[in-house]
């Protein structure tokens, strides 16, 4: 993903967190283009870190995401927001949590939506 309504658009949808990142997690409307696959985009704030730590940071997740991408919905987006303590996770955990939040924002999706009454 790279335009910020796309960004925007998924952050209305479920959030799982987890103490390196948080997973915001939106399946994609019926009448939307249709893509293949599983979207995914990484936020880094600049509260985070200068450039270079934010670059590092987002290496080491898109590389994790790369790694666990079969187990991503391909009919949903993903945005993965990263924490400080991205950068000093051992990888493995990093994949854990991933793994774990993944299973998470698939049973919140899941999930029957109930509407409030008015």
């Amino acid at each position: 993903m790279k335009r910020r309504s796309e960004f925007k658009a998924v952050a209305k949808g479920i959030r799982v967190h987890r103490p390196e990142f948080t997973l915001q997690a939106r399946r994609r409307e019926v009448g939307e283009p249709v893509i293949p696959g599983p979207r995914v985009g990484f936020t880094v704030t600049k509260k985070v870190g200068n450039a270079v730590v934010r670059n590092r940071i987002k290496r080491r997740l898109r590389a994790i995401a790369s790694e666990f991408q079969r187990e991503f919905d391909g009919a949903t987006d993903y945005v993965i927001v990263a924490r400080r303590e991205t950068l000093g996770a051992p990888y493995a955990r990093l994949g854990d949590e991933l793994r774990q939040a993944l299973g998470a924002a698939g049973a919140k999706l899941d999930r029957p939506v109930v509407r409030k009454r008015a």
